[in-house]
């Protein structure tokens, strides 16, 4: 036959059946079982580990993986059950010692048997969705050890008996408390939770429910919160040695429930401790305890920053309004200024610069500093009594650190303007009397006032100066042209702009016959280089500087107002002049001839004239002579020299009269600029958006707005709605 010949067999499939003798998986399963008895025995140092894998692998191999399952769960289970016995067994000390080293135990024998059973956990395990050898040999502790009757209370009571004797000061192994609460970690997190975590919270919950109870019934507020600072320290010390970290949110939110949560009230309001006897005290260190302790409970902060608001609203408030603290002006905003400085050092030490609280204090003090409606002048006092002398020989940095204080309780003003009109007329004396301690300081303070108000507010403060300086230049024109001049009196003239400076009234004065020559040798030189002027001379704010002899040749120099030398150089013709001849002469107004007068003749060391008779008040029917006795041990005399002082009543509604004047054009601008703009407005609405876009200034009243809104309606800027009154349209 050839080589074509047609096959007629061929293989479809090939099966191959191997036939393993039962007694194979008996007699295989009872070397496993001896090896596994011996591993928990300890006795494993004869094994051959690769042999009994093999053995293993074959049953798994040949089909008897249940079998090999079955049996290791069985055999572990006996030896487990052996194990508690022994573990209950144990008495007092020894007992969780027993647990931790038949633990350890069953961790390296677990580890053992899963090497040599790891081929039932890679293949028969896995197909079957079993549980692995090592969960298996944990969840098998847990049920016959950790769960076993008589160990699981006792386990239990056991650590949290042991907690409570570290918490009253005994000493504990924390070595072995690891090691058996990572036991209930490493058998699930289920177990660590229900088995000790949650009783452990439980127990701790009560246990500082009692002692903070104790504590707050025997402590001040500063011992309580140390306390309490301490215990939370321990807990978060205790976590990091031998609890699992979750805990420490949960341990730690326990001791602030039951000893910061629930006595906040009590320990902010504590009599001669809490809150309030720590800010008057500056008591930073319990204070900060107080804050980091309080800010961890819920509106912890909100109680502190309420308490202290109300604190500082009262003492403010008394502060304030009191008649006696509001007798010295500069005291009583270096007290304003004391305070703050106070309670700025407070929030940041203790408070941690916390914003809210440095909110509640700017609110405090707003509140409370315009309770006195006299602060905008007491203010301004402050500054002219700072910039006349109090800066004198300060270091500029420190010089601006005042400045800057003075700029916070100006921002507290809600009448910057009614403070913009005493600090133009202190501003105006301090200039022309040329008594300010620094033309920096006065221009750096200026320049803060722009910053926080505007152009506007300080454009005539700003002429002030501008003025100031152009009358030095023209002083050295007029001598320039009158060279003849250089001998005899000297007369320094300052030309002031009519609306950059106060309003003085002019008052009437007979200047003496060598002064009036010059003024009007002066009037002639500045309008014949300037047109369209008007000059008045202002008497009642001028000084001279005049020399006096007295008897026995004592020889001095006086500084006086221009009033003062009036009413002296008459004494050059005259020994002896009655009020009435004085009068006449200088014609000065009499309330201020006789405030003259008393200056000169009844204030102790500065008596350069005496009268008759002698009184401390100047009568119509007195009579006034040179003291020929006057002498002083310094050459320069300066005589009547006011420090800052309150307005007068009068003077007082005068101001406040003038400052209202001022407000009504500034409402009717701020209304025509927002009809302008929206074209129709209720009336409610005009209220809010004026009083908004006046408030840099002013607070303005609504009964104000209404009348300028009426001022306007009558001088067709306005009109009123046809249907609804209190609709209002503007009139382009």
């Amino acid at each position: 036959m050839s080589n074509q010949k047609k096959r007629n067999f061929q293989i479809e499939a090939f099966k191959h059946r191997v036939v393993v003798d039962p007694k194979y998986a008996d007699k295989t399963w009872q070397i496993l079982e001896r090896a596994i008895h011996q591993i928990y025995n300890q006795d494993a140092s004869g094994l051959s580990f690769e042999e009994l894998y093999r053995n293993a692998y074959n049953m798994v191999l040949h089909k008897f993986g249940e079998k090999l399952y079955t049996g290791f769960i069985a055999t572990m289970t006996a030896h487990l059950k052996e194990k508690s016995k022994l573990i209950e067994a144990a008495q007092g000390g020894s007992f969780l010692e027993e647990l931790n080293k038949k633990w350890n135990e069953h961790n390296k024998a677990l580890e053992m048997i899963r090497d040599i059973l790891m081929y039932m956990d890679r293949t028969y395990i896995e197909s079957t969705k079993k549980p692995h050898v090592h969960p298996m040999g944990l969840s098998l502790w847990r049920d016959n050890v950790v769960h076993f009757p008589k160990i699981h209370a006792r386990l239990l009571n056991t650590l949290l008996d042991l907690v409570q004797k570290e918490r009253t000061g005994e000493v504990i192994d924390r070595g072995l408390m690891r090691n058996v609460i990572k036991m209930f970690m490493d058998l699930g997190e289920s177990v660590y939770q229900d088995d000790f975590e949650k009783p452990f919270l439980e127990a701790s919950s009560e246990f500082y429910k009692v002692e903070s109870q104790e504590f707050i019934e025997s402590c001040d507020c500063g011992d309580y919160l140390k306390k309490a600072e301490k215990r939370l320290t321990e807990e978060i010390d205790r976590v990091a040695h031998y609890l699992d970290a979750k805990s420490e949110d949960k341990i730690t939110s326990v001791v602030e429930k039951e000893m910061i949560a629930n006595h906040m009230q009590r320990l902010v309001h504590m009599e001669n401790s809490g809150l309030v006897n720590m800010l008057l005290n500056d008591k930073y260190d319990d204070l900060g305890r107080m804050y980091s302790l309080f800010r961890r409970v819920t509106n912890g902060l909100v109680t502190v920053r309420d308490v202290m608001t109300l604190h500082l609203r009262e003492m403010g408030k008394q502060l304030v309004t009191d008649p006696e603290k509001s007798k010295d002006p500069v005291e009583f905003v270096q007290r304003l200024l004391d305070e703050r400085d106070k309670y700025d050092k407070i929030i940041s030490t203790a408070f941690g610069n916390d914003k809210t609280f440095q909110n509640a204090l700017n609110s405090s003090f707003e509140y409370f500093i315009n309770l006195n409606a006299r602060s905008p002048e007491f203010i301004s006092l402050f500054v002219d009594d700072k910039l006349r002398k109090g800066l004198k020989g300060i270091a500029e940095v420190d010089v601006e650190v005042v400045l800057d204080k003075v700029m916070m309780l100006f921002r507290y003003l809600q009448e910057k303007d009614v403070f913009e009109k005493y600090y133009k007329q202190h501003l105006a004396k301090r200039l022309l009397s040329g008594k300010t301690v620094s033309d920096d300081a006065e221009r750096s303070l200026i320049v803060k006032l722009k910053t926080e108000c505007g152009y506007q507010f300080t454009s005539k403060l700003e002429g002030m100066f501008t003025d100031m300086k152009t009358s030095e230049d023209t002083m050295r024109g007029f001598y320039g042209s009158h060279p003849e001049l250089s001998e005899g009196p000297t007369l320094i003239v300052q030309v002031l702009t009519t609306g950059s400076w106060p309003t003085q009234p002019a008052v009437p004065c007979n200047l003496p016959a060598e002064v009036s020559v010059l003024c009007e040798k002066f009037r002639s030189f500045y309008l014949g280089t300037h047109t369209g002027r008007r000059l008045s001379w202002q008497t009642n704010m001028g000084t001279a500087d005049i020399k006096a002899v007295f008897g026995k040749g004592q020889k001095h120099e006086l500084n006086v107002s221009t009033f003062q030398m009036c009413v002296l150089m008459l004494f050059n013709n005259a020994d002896r002049l009655s009020y009435k001849e004085i009068e006449q002469a200088t014609e000065i107004p009499a309330s201020d001839l006789k405030r003259c007068l008393q200056s000169l003749a009844c204030v102790k060391g500065k008596n350069v004239i005496k009268k008759e008779p002698m009184s401390k008040d100047i009568g119509e029917e007195d009579s006034f002579f040179v003291n020929d006795k006057f002498t002083s041990k310094f050459y320069k005399v300066k005589i009547g020299t006011v420090v800052a002082q309150k307005e007068t009543e009068p003077e007082k509604q005068e101001t406040r009269q003038r400052v209202e004047e001022d407000r009504k054009p500034q409402i009717e601008a701020a209304i025509v600029r927002i009809m302008k703009s929206r074209k129709i407005l209720d009336h409610n609405n005009i209220i809010a958006e004026v009083t908004k876009q006046l408030q840099p200034r002013f607070l303005a009243n609504p009964t104000e707005i209404k009348k300028r809104i009426e001022s306007l309606i009558e001088r067709d800027f306005l009109e009123r709605d046809n249907t609804d009154r209190k609709l209002y349209r503007y009139l382009a």
